[in-house]
């Protein structure tokens, strides 16, 4: 059991508040959670999923507010409220809430009730832990914000710091044309627990196509040994029409981290979310949007239209496809705002920086390795020797 730390003060500090829930400094606009035995930052603990002191072992399950649910939220009532919101705060010129555009690179300071430092929060941060003592510390004021777009749910930590250690010892091992002397040494750096801002978007949409299906057919041509098979097409007319329902279409709504290597950490167990509680943030890092909602939905129609165009060519079947035209109908969009979790490790190999994501739901792992040229150019000859053998055989036989 580790040292217990000084007791967070029992008579709140001016213009601070308590409840069940956390102890939220309003002067400060941070949210901490005393243990209520000793008093001790409780964090959230992965294995037990509640509320855990690390100090005298009191645990606590999360509070989640009375019966409530992860609801679907209206994408266009919401754009309006917004944009309500934005006119009226420009004609009050008194209004000091920190807008969406300035809090990208906004730093805010918060002050640690457990030894009394100073935490800078910078940009879309949002939770935090003290640089002097550790402890949990969490802004209060950007998931309330009037102007800022509330989390719906969270889906809490489900692979522990261990079994993620784990995994990535297993994902080094199966680098094939990685160096020898990284598959051997593996990676060494700090995972860091953070959750990241998420749009998910539901949407029924109508699409009108156009296009031509391909089919294959084979004359021969020449004479003597010059004598062979062409493929050629026949082309027919094809058009029709489709509905289909896009459910939990996820966009990322933060700027930091590779986008293919996050598209890869999916899917997400989004039936595993529970409604927003800033106990679950506790004891790890977390932000909060920079892509606005309707940027977000922008993001999300790229893949829906990848996958329409996908089934158009199904549908249109044959060899091959020809699309002339695809007009797509977005109706009866929805969204939620999650904030969903991940294990992120930056780690060094000669020199050059590489970043390892797991998803921390599910143990999936998206990453940069560096790759052995050597071993590359011997698979590469390797290959170019069995096509010639295999064409020798061939010309042969």
């Amino acid at each position: 059991m580790s040292e217990r730390p000084p007791s967070i003060p029992t008579e709140s500090a001016a213009g601070s508040t308590t409840n069940p829930i956390g102890e939220s400094i309003n002067d400060g606009k941070g949210r901490i959670f005393p243990c209520d035995t000793c008093g001790a930052d409780m964090v959230f603990h992965i294995g037990k999923q509640l509320m855990a002191c690390e100090y005298c072992g009191y645990e606590k399950k999360i509070d989640l507010g009375g019966e409530v649910s992860i609801e679907e939220q209206d994408y266009h009532a919401m754009l309006l409220h917004i944009e309500e919101i934005k006119e009226k705060k420009e004609s009050e010129e008194t209004e000091k809430e920190v807008s969406e555009q300035d809090s990208e690179n906004q730093e805010n300071e918060l002050h640690c009730e457990s030894c009394g430092a100073t935490v800078v929060f910078t940009g879309s941060l949002t939770s935090s832990e003290c640089p002097y003592c550790a402890s949990p510390i969490q802004r209060d004021d950007v998931h309330k914000s009037k102007d800022r777009i509330p989390v719906d749910g969270v889906l809490p930590f489900k692979i522990t710091k261990k079994n993620a250690k784990l995994n990535l010892a297993q994902w080094v091992k199966s680098r094939w044309f990685a160096p020898n002397d990284f598959l051997k040494k593996g990676v060494e750096g700090k995972f860091n627990g953070i959750y990241l801002p998420y749009w998910t978007y539901d949407s029924m949409t109508a699409t009108d196509y156009t296009g031509q299906r391909g089919e294959y057919y084979y004359v021969t041509v020449g004479t003597g040994k010059n004598r062979r098979q062409v493929r050629r097409t026949s082309w027919y007319p094809a058009s029709g029409f489709f509905q289909r329902f896009f459910d939990d279409v996820t966009v990322m709504s933060s700027h930091d981290l590779p986008q293919k290597l996050v598209i890869g950490l999916e899917p997400w167990p989004l039936d595993q979310c529970i409604p927003f509680s800033q106990q679950v943030l506790a004891g790890f890092l977390a932000r909060t949007y920079e892509t606005s909602l309707d940027q977000g939905f922008t993001e999300a129609k790229v893949r829906i239209d990848s996958a329409i165009e996908q089934e158009v060519r199904s549908r249109i079947g044959g060899d091959t496809q020809r699309v002339t035209s695809i007009h797509s109908r977005y109706d009866a969009i929805t969204f939620k705002h999650l904030l969903l979790p991940l294990w992120l490790m930056v780690y060094r190999y000669n020199d050059k920086v590489y970043q390892i994501l797991i998803n921390a739901g599910t143990g999936e792992i998206q990453g940069e390795r560096p790759y052995s040229w050597v071993k590359i150019m011997f698979a590469v000859l390797g290959i170019a020797t069995v096509g010639t053998v295999i064409g020798l055989f061939a010309a042969g036989s």
